[in-house]
């Protein structure tokens, strides 16, 4: 094979760090749940998975052509992609704010952590939970605080109608209810 085609070094053009989302005001707010879930995967990266990578890797490299060798070279672009995760957890946990939504128990106002029920214009019904950037998953119900939805509901009470700025025009939603977890849940 001519040199043109070899690559000098391991590293991969999609190496680079993915920028960290980040919030309007620089804070990463997040729950004790989510806090503790990106620590046990940091944790579960370094102590389990990367250790276990690099043995492969260093079998594989002592095989002899490393060229050719796929356990090698499939090890070295997956311990790329754990230092990067490692690296992306690391950052993400030392700016974490961990808030305790449950000190809002029994509360109207909508805060971070609150399960939001509202409706919108046409009286259909949502319920969101309001989370950090982290830890939101959409298919769950979960919203980043960042959102949108969240920043228009944030603040407001059960009965209060907020704005929400979409593209095709504004529209109107009306809190139903706010819950939080109760304390020592949450």
């Amino acid at each position: 094979m001519s040199k043109a085609f070899t690559r000098e070094t391991d590293r991969d053009e999609d190496d680079e760090d993915p920028p960290a989302p980040s919030a309007p005001d620089g804070k990463n707010y997040i729950t004790r749940a989510g806090y503790e879930r990106l620590r046990s995967e940091l944790f579960a990266l370094i102590d389990e998975e990367r250790p276990k990578i690099v043995e492969i890797v260093h079998w594989a490299a002592s095989n002899g052509d490393r060229s050719e060798n796929g356990d090698y070279l499939y090890g070295k672009k997956r311990l790329r992609e754990i230092d990067r995760r490692i690296r992306f957890l690391t950052r993400r946990l030392e700016i974490a704010e961990v808030v305790d939504a449950s000190m809002h128990h029994g509360g109207e106002h909508v805060y971070f952590g609150a399960t939001v029920t509202y409706a919108d214009s046409a009286g259909e019904e949502t319920t969101v939970t309001i989370l950090g950037i982290d830890e939101a998953d959409s298919a769950k119900g979960q919203i980043s605080w960042v959102s949108p939805v969240a920043r228009a509901l944030l603040k407001s009470r059960v009965g209060d109608e907020v704005r929400l700025s979409l593209p095709d025009g504004p529209q109107v939603l009306e809190v139903l209810s706010v819950s939080y977890p109760a304390p020592g849940q949450g």
